[in-house]
């Protein structure tokens, strides 16, 4: 567990090099005001928008986690509870910190709930940036792709995370058990309505051009 310079504690660090190499490039030129994030864990990727997009404007940010843990947590023995405090701690201090107005609305479900609810209530179009980071089981992946484009303004940006990712198994990699081919179903299924921007393999963006 570290202690940041802004005073954030995380314990899980895998965001940093999301931040440092590929968020910096690409949240300048997306520049979202309206900010949907499935999945949130401890709080760093919100907690980075909020940093680096306060100053200039106020933010709407939607963060969706049930804070149950995937299978990955669950078998290593992660104290969720303690995941979904330290996220609660460090978005405060993130939101104080602000020089803009920050909205942050938590959706404290699982996606597939949350996600139609934001439909059902009128939120098509909705949503500047999208991050996709939830379960990493494929069907879950999928949903959250499908429903998520939905609620995607044309002109907006999906990012997913954990493009290459798969959970080591003692038979090897299992399909259904890993982002890739979600992703790739939904990229597929969607080229008339999407166009890939540039990024590396361990995660994959793309724009919506069309409903």
């Amino acid at each position: 567990m570290e202690t940041s310079d802004n005073g954030y504690v995380f314990t899980a660090h895998w965001f940093e090099y999301n931040a440092k190499n590929l968020w910096e490039r690409l949240i300048p030129q997306v520049k979202p005001q309206k900010i949907l994030e499935i999945g949130s864990f401890e709080g760093a990727s919100a907690c980075y928008l909020i940093d680096k997009l306060g100053p200039e404007y106020p933010l709407e940010i939607h963060c969706i986690d049930s804070w149950e843990g995937g299978i990955e947590h669950q078998t290593r023995g992660v104290d969720m509870n303690s995941t979904e405090k330290l996220f609660h701690d460090n978005l405060r201090l993130a939101i104080a910190a602000s020089p803009n107005p920050v909205d942050l609305v938590v959706h404290k479900e699982r996606s597939d709930s949350a996600l139609a609810k934001l439909l059902s209530a009128g939120k098509a179009g909705y949503f500047d940036f999208i991050y996709v980071d939830g379960s990493h089981q494929a069907p879950d992946v999928l949903f959250d792709a499908v429903v998520g484009f939905k609620l995607l303004r044309i002109g907006g940006t999906m990012a997913f995370d954990d493009y290459l990712w798969a959970e080591p198994l003692p038979g090897g990699k299992d399909p259904l058990r890993m982002p890739k081919p979600a992703i790739d179903a939904f990229v597929n299924l969607n080229l008339r309505k999407l166009q890939l921007l540039n990024a590396p393999c361990i995660q994959l963006y793309v724009q919506k051009i069309a409903d």
